[in-house]
């Protein structure tokens, strides 16, 4: 697998690379000269189960903010340059973990290994991010328009400017909303460069068509054995981009732990409100560290038998609700209190 076989790379007190775990990533949306703001926000996601995180730095206030900003969290902090090379310097002097730039627009040479010299000296990573909408007029020509060749060419003669100056402490994405081209340019590039790659979809949408995106464009990828970080791009709540990620990576076998929650699709059967009911449990499940399925079935004629293949299950239907546990039911209570019996029942699982 390509991933045993990637450079093992120190963001903080995280490895990624070389069979490492896939680590989740997700990006601030608030101002990042906001302290307050931005800390609320990466505590909520470390909850959630964030495990790096990336804030915008569009200037100078914003990378002195990174300092105070570490002080009060607990996960490697990224810190995003776009243009300004001072800022990349001011990130990493206020204590950015990583920073993620595109050598492109970052200007001249000299620029350029101002940047790679704090890297250096300070042990940083960098992290070299190419996306499909910004290529380079020359390699659109060459390619008769952007493709997954073009990218994988503009990201490794990025690679090729740092590694000239003599560094190699490198991440590298390619990104782009075009699903099919990301994964092709995934496959291209996995073969021709040992370095760790961050996996995503940019600009991959809503949380519904962003979702589906996703999942199809990261399983297609994470299941040839490439990627070694993540993220899930949403027009929406970051918190939002951890459950998805959690939930791919989970789905792909990638990763342990947490319930799953299953249910059936609504019927004419159906006598309870099944959909609101299954979002009740999933976001109730969200802090229960155990490693279950649970099922939430619609009605009391078929849910015990359909709830077989989970360790638990609930069912309800005309104000009764059935607690039922690998196909049995063990337990009859009112509707209402269907949710806080199952939640009591896996807080005293074992």
């Amino acid at each position: 697998m390509y991933r045993d076989k990637t450079k093992v790379i120190q963001i903080g007190d995280k490895k990624i690379g070389g069979g490492n775990p896939i680590l989740i990533q997700s990006m601030t949306n608030t101002k990042t000269e906001d302290v307050q703001a931005t800390v609320e926000q990466i505590l909520a996601l470390e909850a959630a189960g964030c495990e790096i995180i990336r804030c915008a730095v569009p200037t100078m206030e914003a990378a002195k903010a990174l300092g105070e900003i570490k002080k009060q969290i607990h996960i490697p902090l990224v810190a995003d340059i776009h243009f300004d090379y001072r800022l990349a310097i001011a990130s990493m002097e206020n204590g950015a973990d990583k920073i993620r730039i595109n050598p492109g627009n970052i200007g001249s040479t000299e620029r350029i290994k101002a940047v790679v010299d704090v890297a250096k000296e300070r042990g940083i990573p960098i992290r070299v991010g190419v996306n499909s909408g910004s290529l380079e007029k020359e390699l659109v020509e060459k390619y008769h328009g952007v493709t997954a060749e073009g990218l994988v060419e503009s990201a490794l003669d990025k690679v090729k400017i740092i590694e000239d100056l003599g560094y190699d402490n490198l991440v590298i994405s390619i990104k782009s909303s075009d699903v099919l081209m990301c994964a092709k340019a995934h496959e291209l590039i996995a073969e021709k460069t040992n370095y760790p790659l961050h996996v995503g979809i940019t600009e991959a949408g809503t949380l519904y068509s962003g979702n589906i995106k996703s999942a199809v464009g990261l399983g297609m990828i994470l299941s040839q054995g490439i990627g070694d970080t993540i993220r899930v791009s949403l027009t929406g709540a970051p918190l939002e981009e951890i459950k998805s990620a959690k939930r791919i990576l989970k789905t792909l076998g990638l990763r342990k732990g947490g319930i799953e929650v299953v249910s059936c699709p609504t019927c004419g059967r159906t006598q309870i409100d099944l959909i609101g009911l299954a979002n009740q449990v999933e976001t109730m499940v969200q802090d229960i560290p155990l490693d279950i399925k649970v099922a939430v079935m619609g009605c009391v004629v078929n849910g015990p038998g359909e709830a077989k293949e989970a360790d638990i299950g609930i069912a309800g239907g005309k104000g009764v609700g059935l607690l039922i546990k690998k196909g049995e039911i063990v337990k009859k209570v009112p509707e209402s209190e269907l949710l806080d019996t199952l939640r009591a029942e896996l807080l005293a699982w074992k």
